[in-house]
C-alpha cells in the first residue's frame, strides 16, 4: 500500500510519472539505452531537455527576454551566486528576513558585501509578513531579495513588492508552479525541484537576460550566470535524471490544468486541514491568517506529547512526513501539487479523530 507522503521533501511526485519513470528507466522509448546514461551533449538528451524548457516556458508563462535552465547545487548555492554576481562592489542588497530560508540567504550574501535588511520577523518569530505596499528597496539597491514561501514557518507571499526599477529577486521552491505568477515583475526567480517539481538534485533558473550586464566581473567560471545563461545550462554536466522527470511533471501539470489547477487544489487541500484547525480549541495554527502557506500547513497540539503521539498513530495510518522541522517542533502538513486530494482529505478526517480521542 502506497503511502501518504506529507514531507518537505524530497517529496511527493504523480503516480503516473513514477509510472512513466518505471516504463522507460532500462530503455529510454525503445531508443536502447537509459536517459540517464546519454551523454549531455547528444540527441537523445537534448531533445527531452529542449522540450522540458519549452514546457516550463508554457506552463509558467515566462516571457521572451528570460533565460531558463537548470543547475546542480540545490537552492542552498544560489544564496552564494546571486551575491557573489548581483552585490556591487561598493553597493548593497537588500532582503528580507522571513524565515529560515531568506535568513540564510541573507547571511550568506552579508559574508560577500553590504547587506540591508528591509523587513525582519524576528520580533513576531516569523509568524507574519508586511503588506507588500510597504517594501520599498533603499536607494541605489543592487536587488531586492525575498522568499515567496517558507517551508519551515509555513508562511507565503500572496502578493509582492512593486520595487520599480530595482530588480526582484525571489526563491521560490516550495510553491513553483502552485500558482500563477506575473515573472515580469522579476529579475530572477529560481528553485530547487526537490519540492514540487521533480526529485532532488537541480535548481530552475529563470533570468531576466538584461541581469547578465550588471554582473560583477571576475567571477569563476560555474559561478557566473552569464556563462550558464550563454550554455543553456549545460557548461557542465547537468543534473540528467532531475530534469527529465522535471518534464514528465510538467506535462503532468499541463494534463491537470496547467497552475491555475494547481491553486485550486491547493486551495482545496489546504483548506481541508486549516479549517480543522480553524474549528478545535486543540489544535492552533502560529501563522498570521493573512499569510498562511497552501504548500506548507504548520499546526501545534495542546503539549509537545501529544505531537509525538500524534506523528507516531498517523504512521499507523500510512501518513508519514507530519514531524515538523527540528529547528521549530511542531506538526507540518506538505501539500505540494502532487499530493492527491483524498489524502489531504484523510488527513482531516484522522485529525479530527485525534482530537476526539485526545481533547
Amino acid at each position: 500500500m502506497r503511502k501518504m507522503n506529507f514531507g518537505a521533501g524530497p517529496s511527493v511526485l504523480p503516480m503516473e510519472v513514477l509510472e512513466e519513470i518505471q516504463r522507460n528507466i532500462v530503455d529510454y522509448h525503445k531508443m536502447g539505452m537509459s536517459m540517464i546514461e546519454a551523454s549531455h551533449r547528444g540527441g537523445m538528451f537534448e531533445d527531452m531537455y529542449d522540450e522540458c524548457l519549452s514546457d516550463f516556458r508554457k506552463v509558467f508563462s515566462i516571457p521572451d527576454d528570460y533565460d531558463v535552465y537548470f543547475l546542480g547545487g540545490g537552492a542552498t548555492l544560489q544564496f552564494t551566486m546571486i551575491p557573489m554576481n548581483f552585490l556591487l562592489k561598493g553597493g548593497h542588497a537588500d532582503y528580507t528576513r522571513t524565515g529560515s530560508w531568506s535568513n540564510k540567504a541573507a547571511d550568506d550574501a552579508a559574508k560577500l558585501g553590504n547587506v540591508s535588511i528591509v523587513f525582519d520577523g524576528k520580533d513576531s518569530n516569523y509568524s507574519t509578513l508586511p503588506d507588500p505596499k510597504e517594501i520599498r528597496p533603499s536607494e541605489d539597491s543592487s536587488y531586492l531579495y525575498l522568499c515567496s514561501n517558507e517551508t519551515i514557518g509555513g508562511i507565503e507571499w500572496q502578493d509582492f513588492p512593486d520595487t520599480g526599477s530595482v530588480p526582484l529577486i525571489a526563491d521560490m521552491s516550495s510553491d513553483f508552479l502552485s500558482r500563477p505568477v506575473d515573472v515580469s515583475r522579476f529579475a530572477m526567480i529560481y528553485g530547487g525541484v526537490q519540492k514540487n517539481l521533480g526529485p532532488a538534485g537541480a535548481t530552475v533558473i529563470i533570468m531576466r537576460r538584461d541581469m547578465l550586464d550588471k554582473r560583477n566581473p571576475g567571477l569563476t567560471a560555474y559561478m557566473d550566470y552569464g556563462k550558464h545563461a550563454k550554455e543553456r545550462g549545460l557548461y557542465n554536466t547537468p543534473p540528467v535524471f532531475s530534469i527529465w522527470v522535471v518534464g514528465l511533471v510538467l506535462k503532468w501539470i499541463m494534463a491537470n490544468g496547467g497552475v491555475e489547477g494547481m491553486l485550486e487544489h491547493a486551495k482545496m487541500k489546504s483548506g481541508y486541514i486549516y479549517d480543522v484547525i480553524d474549528s478545535s480549541s486543540f489544535y492552533r495554527s502560529p501563522v498570521d491568517s493573512r499569510y498562511r502557506s497552501r504548500m506548507n500547513v504548520v499546526f501545534r497540539c495542546p503539549t509537545e506529547e501529544l505531537e509525538a503521539k500524534f506523528v507516531e498513530e498517523s504512521k499507523k495510518e500510512g501518513m508519514v512526513g507530519l514531524k515538523g522541522h527540528r529547528s521549530v517542533g511542531g506538526l507540518r502538513a506538505s501539500l505540494y501539487n502532487a499530493l492527491p486530494m483524498e489524502d489531504a482529505a484523510s488527513l482531516a478526517e484522522f485529525m479530527k479523530e485525534f482530537e476526539r480521542r485526545n481533547g
